[in-house]
């Protein structure tokens, strides 16, 4: 079966959207399907897997640039390879509707009877940019909303995301399909690793060290990320990723910055480190989360994302988070921190609950049962996968 999947970048960008992207491109692959995953060019496309294959678009990418939000914008030669795929395609994938792209690959489906199913991520968040919040607003109900409840099945990955959506017309009932994790690949720290890795990383052996991981912008917390970080100058704060809110210019002895890890070399820096801590808004259920449960490593979000998966809270902390007050945030987050980090408490159960309950093989098997069900032809997928429960 010919999928187009399409996203707004390739997993080389560090998103969480485009890291899921890049896990069903290759195991709806190793399904023996084939799969063009178009996304924009502002990073590397990964590489070929047999019959499958990336498609880099040609973009303008100044939006990103400049405000630090993700939001490329395709050339007229990118809406033609657009046109193309979706002709030659036997079902259309998207990753979220809010993007030029997949705007157009929707409507070209729509024009030529290709069936569309919509993997929603995520939800309108609040911008402190009141011009922001209303152009945000305004696009959520031209485009995502109509184009939801047209698609012929949409999927969100959280709780969270879902119930904000509860309201739109679908043509069939939405399902909830949580992303997996690489437990072989987050794992927790060997004895004697955490201190070897903190010799690798040039990270002090004895005082605490925190983690942040994901994009510096401003819906991920970075100001109150800030604010912790001067209330515990005694404490190291690693943060790995990129974007316009850099810590580094904040020129605090306590921070060490990492860009650039992904692979091995992130999982590394989670067993290296004490906690993460996320004090992001507006998400939908960050990998991050997962990715560190499965590293046996203490996780500390906001009670908002804790809705993401109701059963989280058995085994993560949350926090309130206060938009546009980050001492606030912090005063909360620090709190949590002081209980986490000197008192006993098992790290077991929060990867034995991320084995449990994320695995992207069975995320990919429930995905190719809807796909089974829409297109006209038999995807490769095992007899015993339905889409029911989806």
């Amino acid at each position: 079966m010919r999928i187009l999947m399409s996203s707004h970048y390739f997993s080389s960008h560090q998103g969480g959207v485009e890291l899921v992207a890049d896990h069903l491109y290759r195991q709806f692959t190793a399904h023996g399907n084939l799969v063009r995953w178009m996304a924009g060019d502002a990073t590397p496309a990964p590489e070929t897997i047999g019959q499958s294959e990336p498609d880099a678009l040609p973009i303008f990418n100044f939006v990103e640039s400049r405000i630090g939000l993700p939001f490329p914008i395709p050339t007229l030669r990118a809406l033609r390879k657009i046109s193309r795929g979706v002709r030659e395609a036997d079902i259309v994938l998207l990753h979220d509707c809010l993007y030029f792209h997949n705007i157009a690959a929707f409507l070209l489906a729509r024009m030529h009877r290709v069936p569309v199913a919509v993997i929603q991520h995520t939800r309108l968040a609040p911008f402190r940019n009141p011009l922001l919040n209303l152009l945000m607003s305004a696009s959520t109900a031209v485009f995502t909303r109509p184009m939801l409840a047209r698609a012929d099945r949409v999927v969100f990955i959280s709780e969270t995301t879902h119930a904000f959506f509860e309201d739109v017309g679908f043509l069939s009932e939405p399902g909830v399909i949580f992303n997996g994790v690489d437990a072989d690949l987050y794992r927790p720290a060997a004895d004697g690793e955490r201190n070897a890795l903190r010799l690798h990383f040039e990270l002090p052996p004895d005082i605490p060290v925190v983690l942040f991981v994901g994009r510096f912008v401003e819906k991920k917390g970075l100001a109150a990320m800030r604010e912790m970080v001067e209330m515990r100058p005694d404490w190291l704060w690693a943060f790995a990723g990129w974007g316009p809110l850099d810590p580094s210019n904040w020129n605090l002895p306590n921070v060490h910055v990492f860009s650039g890890l992904r692979g091995s070399s992130i999982a590394s820096l989670y067993r290296a480190c004490d906690a993460l801590v996320l004090p992001s808004w507006g998400e939908g259920f960050p990998l991050v989360i997962q990715e560190a449960l499965a590293s046996a490593l203490p996780v500390i979000c906001s009670a908002e994302t804790l809705e993401a998966d109701p059963a989280l809270s058995s085994v993560v902390h949350g926090a309130p988070v206060f938009p546009g007050d980050g001492r606030r945030t912090a005063l909360g987050f620090v709190a949590a921190l002081d209980e986490i980090l000197f008192s006993a408490h098992s790290t077991d159960a929060g990867r034995n609950f991320a084995l449990s309950r994320y695995s992207w093989s069975r995320a990919a098997e429930r995905y190719l049962a809807i796909l089974t069900q829409l297109c006209p032809t038999p995807l490769s997928v095992s007899p015993a996968v339905t889409p029911e429960g989806c």
